[in-house]
């Protein structure tokens, strides 16, 4: 559908999978539905745990609690759109409701971004100066931190999103995407997309890559304090208190790096593929990590151990 200068664009029409067969509708829209449960539940579970057990709340699980609201809210954002449309045949995404939901979708990724960056600092800290760490780094100073993440990123995303709003829309309103994107939204108007899509792109880089310089500068530290424990058996348990959050990290860095560089050196995917791509790298981790909060974490794994043995013996008593 094409639009002239005279004409308004009223809705958008959200492609999902390019050249996805009718007959693969019902399942994907189960899948995704699946994803959507497993993101919501995992997530809420994870808040509600930290906040009613007074063990959690020391910095680490606070911060856990700020990563798991950020993918909690991206499956809210992105995920009831898509499957509406395999499920219902819906396509149609209001104007204003798509600028809403790229407003969140780049808002709440700068978030968790800058969050990862924070818990970077909390194990440097941590494992670096372990005797003054209690007091540098108290739960205040992780809420303010968190919150300040949050801040940064609402602030920018305000300014870019009223930028990309102001632009005249006169091209196709078809999106190649399964959530209104920034560069799907901004690839439709007129005049000065450049100009938009080159600012909105360093500030992206910004959001990646210096909180990812900052995470690796801060491991290559942790690894060095490591190295000079004189115990061999002192190393390993130091090093496992990083585990749940080396993998949250990888989990959300590894993938869009790969991507970046991919397309760097000449790789490029085809359409269908690099919206999968999007779609796995930015769903999959928000639905495992409550799975990495819970086995890999070992204050969460007891207090959950103590709960279900509660239970149990509550359970026996009853019967």
């Amino acid at each position: 559908m094409q639009y002239n200068n005279g004409t308004r664009i009223n809705h958008f029409f959200l492609t999902g999978f390019p050249g996805l067969s009718a007959q693969y509708y019902a399942p994907v829209s189960v899948v995704l539905l699946i994803v959507f449960l497993a993101i919501a539940f995992g997530n809420i579970f994870i808040i509600a745990l930290v906040k009613c057990e007074r063990s959690l709340h020391k910095p680490t699980y606070l911060i856990f609690c700020h990563l798991a609201l950020t993918d909690l809210a991206f499956g809210t954002t992105t995920l009831p759109k898509i499957i509406s449309k395999y499920w219902f045949d819906d396509s149609l995404i209001e104007f204003n409701s798509c600028f809403v939901q790229m407003f969140f979708v780049h808002f709440l990724g700068a978030a968790h971004s800058l969050i990862l960056m924070v818990m970077a600092l909390d194990r440097f800290l941590a494992i670096s100066f372990p005797l003054r760490y209690p007091n540098i780094f108290t739960n205040t100073t992780a809420s303010f931190l968190c919150g300040l993440s949050w801040l940064i990123s609402i602030s920018w995303m305000i300014f870019i999103a009223i930028d990309a709003y102001t632009l005249s829309y006169c091209e196709s309103n078809i999106i190649v995407q399964c959530y209104c994107d920034h560069i799907g939204i901004t690839a439709l108007g007129c005049e000065n997309v450049r100009d938009v899509q080159v600012i909105a792109f360093g500030g992206a880089m910004f959001f990646l890559l210096v909180p990812l310089t900052f995470i690796i500068f801060s491991y290559f530290a942790i690894i060095v304090a490591v190295m000079r424990i004189s115990s061999h058996e002192s190393r390993v348990r130091t090093l496992s208190t990083c585990t749940p959050q080396l993998l949250i990290t990888l989990l959300y860095y590894a993938p869009r790096c790969f991507v970046y560089l991919a397309n760097n050196v000449g790789f490029t995917f085809s359409v269908p593929v690099r919206i999968l791509v999007v779609m796995l790298y930015s769903l999959i981790p928000a639905a495992v990590n409550p799975l990495i909060y819970c086995f890999k974490t070992k204050n969460i794994k007891e207090c959950l151990n103590k709960r279900y043995n509660r239970t149990k013996v509550q359970v026996g008593l009853w019967q």
